[in-house]
């Protein structure tokens, strides 16, 4: 990453190593269900910058397909997106599939479902993290989680107290609201650096959590994950942590 796009990234990744700190991130990608050829260039990606990738995928949709296709890559770990990423709310609402619009033991009951259909599937590689479709769950269900067997929970945004650890993405790199393609590369990079820059004065923050969602990418999203992993992997050190080492 060099130019407008990187200069200020590479003053942030600098100023940490003058700390004695490393910039640590980590990458979680959204809705797999099958394989597909987005999810065989993010796989491609992450693997050949020796960056770990936590899939969230869809209990309800997940094909056994997918399964056989993520079996023996040791740098993928699949999370549980929800139940059937399914909206429930009232038109004019934000979308939500664990909201408050259902009966909260049938909305438990699915996503013990789909925890248990992760794991009967995933096997090693499944990981007891709910990731709630859009972001979004109501927090009279939280208290609940642990009980169904959900050892953390990754929404995006700053963490927040919570009754089980979160393992958030902070940056998403697309642009929901506008394109629905990749975000300004800029201010991607500015972003990033920000947060960056904030872990030297809170050492205690946790590693900046890249979000992604491979079956909308363009091109452009493409270029920036290609830029941001060379970026940081250049030197070698292990900047991109697994959600494993997050929930250790």
């Amino acid at each position: 990453m060099s130019g407008p796009l990187g200069e200020r990234l590479e003053r942030a990744i600098a100023a940490l190593a003058a700390t004695g700190q490393a910039p640590r991130f980590w990458l979680r990608d959204d809705d797999a269900t099958t394989p597909t050829e987005a999810l065989d260039r993010l796989l491609s990606l992450s693997e050949r910058h020796a960056v770990p990738l936590a899939l969230a995928a869809i209990p309800a949709q997940a094909e056994p397909i997918l399964a056989r296709h993520l079996a023996g890559r040791r740098n993928v770990r699949v999370l549980v997106h929800g139940w059937a990423h399914t909206n429930h709310a009232p038109s004019g609402q934000k979308k939500q599939e664990l909201g408050a619009h259902r009966p909260a033991p049938i909305v438990l009951g699915e996503l013990a479902e789909g925890l248990s259909r992760i794991v009967d599937m995933f096997g090693d590689q499944a990981r007891p993290v709910l990731v709630p479709p859009w972001n979004r769950v109501d927090a009279s269900l939280l208290p609940s989680l642990p009980g169904l067997g959900f050892a953390a929970l990754s929404v995006f945004g700053p963490s927040r107290p919570a009754p089980l650890p979160l393992v958030n993405s902070t940056v998403d790199i697309i642009d929901w609201h506008g394109t629905r393609g990749c975000r300004d590369h800029a201010d991607l990079a500015a972003e990033i650096a920000a947060q960056l820059e904030a872990r030297l004065t809170d050492p205690s923050l946790p590693p900046v959590g890249i979000l992604t969602h491979h079956l909308v990418h363009d091109e452009a999203a493409w270029s920036f994950l290609e830029r941001l992993f060379a970026a940081t992997t250049s030197d070698g050190q292990p900047t991109w942590v697994s959600i494993d080492t997050l929930l250790a």
